[in-house]
């Protein structure tokens, strides 16, 4: 059977290419909000580091109805390290609305998720967007998208993909690449007319697959996904089949479908719906809900192995405890594992030490968007210097390489080139875009991008932008310099002086300033000459009664550089370790006191 009624749609694209402000637009014009309700811009990213970020960290779903069909949409989240919330919610749409913006081009997170859609047989609409953006260059776009399908391999039928331009910011979508206002219309028509309708058999026996877990205070987990076979129904007994080969025996109490941005309770839902079971208290991601009879679990996609690791530790510094709520293993070790639950693509791993646990990502933001999370539900916790994952295929060493594509002024190519030449890039791709900007693309180890991007900021004074993919795996290439720096370490415990910083920052760059607490082995700086110096910055300027010309002027201090989470992990190093709390986040020596240290230096001598 053919479901003419339902449509069930992705939206995929690099990140800030629109595809939020895109969804928008489609609720609007479909009428699911009143004429005078106020809607919160971007109103699919409901989180407060989406909002405050400005990404999709999340995938979520939403349904509109237009001209009596029903199109359920999945806003996935746009930046590579958050690939597998993409990788398994493809398994619930029949289609993909592919988002290119109309100056930018093809991106490198456009050619990762657009890889995983071709393979699963998905059909893409390409939807050229800001296509009102001076010096869109929409017609060569679309031939850049043409060469990428051809490159990833697509068949025939993905590539006659229908394509419409739009401007998701001002609310309009049209077939004319020069069109300048109207509606939404004609992308929801493209979606109605090239999307396929979900075909399967309702009186069969029944197959769910579950491809996302929500959580509610009150119903506990809910499980979302796709009615693949049959008929579900409230108060049915069904199996639950888990990952691991067993079985449950369980009873749907609860179930919804999505309507507009919220759920609405329904009794049946057929093939090709989109539901959210609740009471199913032990299901997982990838597992399949089946009629008792008919015991017959789905596949599941595959998803990406991570590629960073890092070991997240019980905070022991002198200021434990202070700020934070939940302090101890038991806590941690909680929290960790009820992440993995829900964010697939993410491992932890026990270590030797109860203290310490070993966390896996796709990249950095990956882990780091966890630690910020984590930090504001009360958490405090340290965490090490994030490490590449290597693997051994017929016993050679090989390591994470990453497609990285950049956009620079071109009176700054040389610098960058001759940066990542140290780093062992390759050098693939190379080309002038319209206003004089360059667009560099290389083949990179991941660890050499690891503290690059602060790097590139200063080598192209802020003007370059980069993005950067997984892309694949190849043999070790040998070591990589590393941080050419050494840190200001904290001599003693106490509160900064300004008479104390006015004497270290003649030695390098500060990031405290005048009154605040350190202990012994904390970094307040980083020394430009490659050793670590320890300096007193709680230093008193003496007291005495004798009063001299020049001694006694107003002390000048440099505003310190305060780094934010991200820049703290570029910055450390392997003996070193960032401290989170609540409150705060300091740098740290993972050996804090001086005689130790040196004692340790030593013997590795």
């Amino acid at each position: 059977m053919k479901r003419e009624d339902l449509r069930n749609i992705a939206i995929i694209a690099h990140v800030d290419h629109g595809k939020t402000t895109l969804v928008d637009k489609l609720l609007k014009q479909s009428g699911t909000f009143r004429q005078n309700e106020q809607v919160a811009e971007r109103v699919m990213d409901s989180g407060d580091l989406e909002r405050e970020r400005g990404i999709t960290i999340l995938s979520k779903n939403t349904s509109l109805t237009y001209k009596d069909i029903k199109i359920n949409i999945v806003d996935t989240p746009g930046h590579a390290d958050f690939g597998g919330e993409v990788e398994r919610i493809l398994m619930m749409v029949d289609a993909v609305l592919l988002l290119v913006d109309a100056f930018e081009g093809c991106m490198p997170q456009t050619r990762f998720v657009l890889k995983k859609a071709l393979a699963l047989g998905k059909k893409p609409i390409v939807v050229i967007n800001k296509i009102d953006r001076p010096m869109a260059r929409p017609d060569e776009v679309v031939d850049e998208v043409l060469d990428l399908f051809i490159e990833l391999g697509a068949d025939d039928d993905q590539l006659e993909f229908p394509v419409v331009y739009a401007s998701a910011r001002d609310g309009y979508a049209s077939l004319d690449k020069n069109a300048r206002e109207g509606d939404m219309r004609p992308l929801l028509d493209a979606i109605i007319e090239h999307a396929p309708a979900p075909v399967g058999e309702p009186d069969k026996p029944l197959q769910v697959l579950f491809s996302n877990i929500d959580y509610d205070t009150y119903l506990g987990r809910i499980g979302v996904g796709r009615v693949e076979r049959g008929t579900l129904r409230l108060g049915q007994n069904a199996v639950l089949c888990h990952s691991d080969g067993t079985s449950t025996n369980v009873k749907i109490t609860r179930m919804y479908q999505f309507e507009g941005l919220g759920r609405a309770e329904c009794d049946s839902a057929t093939v090709g719906d989109l539901v959210s079971v609740a009471g199913l208290s032990d299901i997982n991601i990838g597992e399949t809900v089946c009629d008792p009879e008919h015991i017959e679990p789905l596949p599941f996609i595959k998803i990406d192995e991570p590629t960073i690791s890092m070991n997240f530790m019980v905070n022991n510094s002198p200021f434990a405890g202070q700020e934070g709520k939940f302090v101890t293993s038991r806590n941690l070790r909680d929290r960790l594992f009820k992440e993995v639950e829900t964010n697939i693509s993410m491992k932890v791993e026990e270590t030797d030490s109860a203290d310490t646990f070993k966390v896996s990502g796709r990249g950095e933001l990956h882990l780091s968007i966890l630690i910020e999370t984590m930090r504001r539900q009360g958490y405090e916790f340290q965490v090490s210097r994030p490490q590449v994952i290597y693997t051994y295929h017929d016993g050679v060493k090989m390591e994470p390489m990453e497609l990285l594509m950049i956009e620079v002024p071109e009176n700054y190519v040389g610098a960058v080139i001759e940066k990542l030449g140290a780093r062992k890039a390759e050098l693939i791709n190379m080309g002038t875009r319209e206003g004089g900007s360059t667009h560099i693309e290389f083949r990179i180890p991941s660890r050499s991008l690891m503290g690059y991007r602060s790097q590139f900021l200063t080598d192209t004074n802020g003007n370059g932008i980069m993005n950067h993919v997984f892309d694949g795996y190849e043999p070790f290439k040998g070591e990589i310099p590393g941080r050419d720096c050494g840190s200001i370490v904290v001599h003693e415990a106490g509160e900064t002086t300004a008479y104390g910083l006015f004497n270290t920052q003649e030695r390098g760059r500060l990031f405290v300033g005048a009154g605040v607490p350190v202990y012994e082995g904390m970094i307040v700086g980083e020394n430009p000459k490659g050793d670590d110096i320890v300096c007193n910055v709680c230093k008193k300027k003496h007291m005495t009664n004798t009063r001299a010309s020049g001694s006694d002027d107003a002390l000048k201090l440099t505003p310190p550089s305060i780094l934010s989470l991200e820049q703290s992990l570029e910055f450390i190093k392997e003996d070193e370790l960032v401290e989170i709390t609540p409150q705060s986040i300091r740098l740290r020596k993972m050996i804090l006191s001086k005689e130790q240290r040196m004692k340790q230096q030593s013997k590795r001598v």
